[in-house]
């Protein structure tokens, strides 16, 4: 027998945020590394450069810059992004007409997916936004566009104080152009290697942690690789808006290949890809295993 609505709400947004922060803790040194090379390609001549200039200036410190904003970005976005999910799984059902136990296909659950990153863009953008700039704020202030680094609380008062509350949601657009379609082949592709690993014979409730994780990061492979552009303008206009400089999600794109070439568009992609592997495999064991955990709970 299935949970009432509100109680399996409540199972999917907490699996969420157990999801969320095994994706920050496993995936944090190579976020880290993604956001400086994007937002400062001229710096880095690659990964290995970035990591060991990054290493001698700041030290190991520096790769776990804006972890608290990350994970509350991560638990907020997961939260939010499961509990809508289930919820888009169940709005799906009630259109086609089916049963609310009934099973979807990949094609439908990638739909449900995509829907419901439009909810957890909400609350994704602000936490980023912060996490970028902090991520960023070695070579900010290096290179001259902040007079001084700040910590968490010194950064969301300063957005507060120079761009009022609407300052949080700058990005935001470039944060739902990469949301929508990344989250249809994230979950679509997650739910694919799932149906594959399960062909033979067992039921995807049935699959252990191994294909779990290669199933969530095949889908993280498969959001980075098609979004990664959109990614590298959203985090170019959050970063840089630190320093006085607005500009949409067209003109910053614009500029960005008429100024730096294509290639800038793919400005960190060596440690996102190495990232996306274990960061959302391990993103969805915690969250199979932790909602299993809690509906048996409930269901005894």
């Amino acid at each position: 027998m299935g949970l009432n609505p509100t109680l399996q709400a409540a199972v999917d947004l907490t699996a969420g945020a157990a999801g969320g922060t095994a994706c920050v803790l496993v995936g944090q040194p190579f976020d880290t590394a993604k956001v400086k090379m994007q937002t400062f390609p001229d710096l880095y001549r690659g990964l290995k450069d970035c990591a060991v200039t990054t290493y001698r200036q700041v030290g190991f410190r520096a790769f776990y810059k804006g972890t608290i904003p990350a994970l509350l970005a991560n638990i907020a976005e997961n939260s939010v992004l499961f509990m809508s999910y289930g919820f888009c799984q169940q709005v799906v059902r009630s259109i086609l007409g089916l049963h609310r136990n009934i099973m979807l296909s990949d094609l439908q659950n990638a739909a449900a997916g995509s829907v419901a990153s439009v909810f957890s863009s909400l609350v994704l953008c602000p936490t980023e936004l912060v996490k970028c700039r902090l991520q960023a704020m070695h070579e900010l202030h290096s290179s001259g566009k902040v007079q001084e680094r700040h910590n968490t609380v010194w950064s969301v008062k300063g957005i507060i104080r120079n761009e009022g509350p609407l300052g949080f949601y700058q990005g935001l657009s470039s944060t739902l152009f990469r949301e929508m379609p990344g989250y249809f082949l994230f979950f679509g592709g997650y739910e694919l290697s799932r149906t594959l690993f399960a062909s033979g014979g067992k039921s995807k409730e049935e699959l252990g942690p191994i294909a779990l994780m290669v199933s969530g990061g095949f889908g993280g492979i498969a959001l980075w690789l098609a979004v990664y552009p959109v990614d590298c303008v959203k985090s170019r206009i959050q970063v840089l808006s630190a320093a006085g400089k607005q500009a949409g999600f067209m003109r910053t794109l614009t500029c960005l290949v008429k100024y730096e070439g294509l290639a800038a568009l793919y400005s960190g992609l060596t440690p996102t890809m190495i990232r996306a592997f274990p960061a959302n495999g391990a993103l969805f064991v915690a969250y199979e295993y932790s909602r299993k955990l809690m509906m048996k709970q409930l269901d005894s």
